[in-house]
């Protein structure tokens, strides 16, 4: 197959992916709060299809117009939503509107950077997708023990951040691993991000994480393996 219908059909299913995602969170059978996170944790995988594009463009495409889609879900939108498109807008968090835009910021920067070396998007994407998504139920049902920097948050809560953090970003690193050749054991960065964007998730006000984690996450990455 040439190489740039290659690329185009990788993209195509990955906007297939990203489309059925965003018109099937909202209808779940589960709280506003849960479907969020389901949508943020299945748009996290989209680093694990990276190593089968050609060139790092392609992931760039991918990413960059999910800003668009998620401000138009925000009250600060400029156009009203159409009916299809409602129920995105209830995937955002009360209080923290732009979290989603920040996050679909954050994504389509670190793939511009390392559309190439996709295990640097993912050290960044998935202490969000599944660490920030496991601390947010563990904090729903199960935060008794409350801490306040910023932010109201809790140790249970904090606990499913790291938990989350570690355990996708060592199989990401394993996956990776067969695309790669990497030296390093995959549990040292991802212990190492892991602690760091827990502390970080725990004193960022306002939905800063979804900037901050992505950006520390990958810089960990960085500094501690040199990128490979």
């Amino acid at each position: 197959m040439d190489e740039l219908l290659w690329n185009l059909t990788v993209m195509g299913m990955c906007y297939v992916y990203i489309v059925a995602l965003i018109l099937v969170s909202p209808r779940l059978p589960l709280p506003k709060k849960v479907s969020r996170k389901v949508l943020h944790s299945m748009i996290g995988n989209l680093p694990l299809i990276m190593p089968f594009f050609t060139s790092s463009i392609f992931p760039f495409l991918v990413a960059s117009p999910f800003i668009i889609v998620t401000l138009l879900a925000t009250p600060y939108s400029p156009i009203k939503l159409g009916e299809k498109m409602r129920g995105l807008s209830g995937l955002t968090e009360e209080g923290h509107s732009m979290g989603l835009v920040l996050y679909a910021v954050s994504y389509t920067g670190l793939a511009y950077l390392f559309g190439v070396r996709p295990y640097i998007v993912a050290a960044g994407i998935f202490p969000m997708a599944y660490g920030d998504s496991l601390a947010a139920v563990f904090g729903e049902y199960y935060g008794r023990h409350k801490y306040k920097v910023f932010e109201r948050k809790s140790i249970e809560g904090s606990i499913g951040m790291f938990l989350g953090s570690i355990v996708s970003l060592a199989l990401a690193f394993l996956y990776f691993g067969f695309f790669y050749p990497f030296t390093f054991n995959p549990l040292v960065p991802a212990a190492a991000i892991a602690g760091l964007v827990t502390i970080i998730e725990g004193v960022s006000p306002k939905g800063l994480d979804n900037v901050a984690v992505p950006i520390l996450g990958a810089a960990t990455f960085l500094l501690l393996t040199g990128g490979t």
